[in-house]
């Protein structure tokens, strides 16, 4: 029986300077564009842009 892929761990930062980011698992299927996802930013107290970057 073969192992399924694991999907790799990505940072989601916020586009509006806060430093607030939150941690999603990606899905192990091949993807060429980065995630872009209106989230809630708590430290601005807005829904706002979160762009993908790799975790440290």
């Amino acid at each position: 029986m073969a192992k399924k892929k694991a999907g790799a761990w990505v940072r989601l930062i916020s586009s509006a300077g806060t430093g607030y980011f939150y941690v999603a698992k990606s899905s192990p299927k091949p993807r060429t564009e980065k995630w872009t996802l209106m989230k809630y930013d708590p430290r601005c107290r807005k829904h706002v842009l979160f762009t993908e970057a790799k975790m440290k």
